[in-house]
């Protein structure tokens, strides 16, 4: 997901004019809290796009770091790569910079039943249903973590460096990725470029995995183009402890799910469910010691005490991966396989996965896996 500037072609004011209409939408959905909620997110954006500096501004400015000019310059160089090569969005995207003064752009609540790994999801004017929730202040964020919490689920408050405002605004480069190696930069930007070409209405799962498909795509690609063995080879270091880490989650999802499928009571469940956690910790500790040398760049992932809401959406970003690519290796180059994925966005939700290969599971029979269906609350 990515950040915001101000629209290339309309005024300054659209920001504004789409907040206002998503105020508007929260007061017809009802209640107070949506139109807190809505008012914080119009603010956030607002801010955001007043913030966002093209790069020359940077590049020209005396006082700006000789480091972040030439990351910029390096962006300048992705943004022509992802046009020219990956056939992705020629817009404003990714043509200014905002520097911020926090961490993390915004912190997503993620929540997940005590005895399911299936997301909670919010329902919102226009990007339909996902399964976060989005706010621009951390206290914002954990305060309605907490309230998730007492009402029994398990959560997960998650800082995001990016996100994508799908084409509604110019989306910025900001502080709080630039620093990235160039790999991993790249990677990014392709990721928010292809959800700009790209989206279907409550299907994350779909959303993000096509995303995950061309940012890997691409990054192969572009890395080839730069004739750097040392930046190829410090990527592939990267990427396998990646899909190294996400095979060991994956691991452990399937111990959970099976745990909740059980005829085992709830109380057993609880216990396994821990026990289950601990597994992952040790067995984490031990691949960083024996096969990463100490690579700790997943700590910040295991800070917080462990729950189902950090599994929740794992599978959302990775399972249809494998199927994106295959698809796209019977395309006859990126413009072939957007079309056929705009296909499928507009194809109902069933029909789109069993055409990926990748059907949704069959309503689950009464008083079987209920607790691994969506739950919806429209805001």
């Amino acid at each position: 997901m990515n950040e915001p500037r101000f629209p290339a072609r309309s005024s300054a004011w659209r920001p504004l004019l789409l907040g206002l209409a998503c105020v508007a939408a929260a007061v017809a959905a009802g209640g107070c809290t949506s139109i807190s909620y809505y008012a914080q997110a119009a603010h956030g954006q607002f801010s955001l796009l007043a913030q966002a500096r093209p790069f020359d501004d940077w590049i020209n400015d005396p006082d700006a770091k000789a480091s972040l000019k030439t990351k910029l310059e390096t962006v300048r160089e992705i943004r022509r790569f992802a046009v020219a090569e990956l056939g992705l969005p020629d817009n404003g995207s990714y043509k200014t910079y905002a520097q911020l003064d926090r961490p993390f752009v915004l912190w997503n609540v993620v929540a997940a039943p005590e005895l399911s790994l299936k997301a909670h999801q919010w329902c919102f004017p226009v990007a339909g249903c996902v399964d976060y929730r989005g706010y621009y202040s951390q206290q914002a964020a954990q305060a309605y973590g907490d309230q998730l919490q007492q009402q029994g689920y398990d959560v997960q408050v998650v800082g995001v460096p990016a996100y994508s405002t799908l084409g509604w605004f110019n989306d910025p480069v900001i502080s709080t990725f630039i620093n990235y190696p160039d790999g991993e930069l790249a990677r990014l930007i392709f990721h928010e470029l292809a959800h700009q070409t790209v989206y279907a209405r409550d299907d994350t799962p779909f959303n993000e995995g096509f995303a995950v498909a061309v940012e890997e795509i691409g990054v192969e690609r572009w890395l080839a183009a730069r004739h750097d063995d040392k930046m190829i080879e410090a990527y592939r270091r990267f990427d396998a402890r990646k899909q190294e880490f996400l095979a060991l989650l994956d691991k452990y999802r399937d111990k959970l799910a099976d745990n909740y499928d059980s005829d085992a009571s709830d109380a057993d469940k609880r216990r396994r469910k821990q026990q289950i956690f601990d597994e992952l910790r040790a067995e984490y500790a031990q691949v960083k010691a024996q096969r990463w040398n100490g690579y700790a760049g997943y700590d910040r992932w295991f800070a917080m005490p462990l729950s189902n809401a950090h599994l929740a959406l794992v599978g959302a970003y990775h399972d249809m991966v494998p199927a994106f690519k295959e698809l796209f290796a019977r395309s006859s180059g990126f413009p072939d396989f957007y079309a056929r994925v705009r296909q499928l966005a507009a194809m109902d939700k069933p029909a789109r996965h069993a055409a990926l290969g990748d059907p949704l599971p069959d309503p689950a029979p009464a008083g079987r896996r209920k607790d691994r269906k969506a739950e919806r609350t429209p805001l």
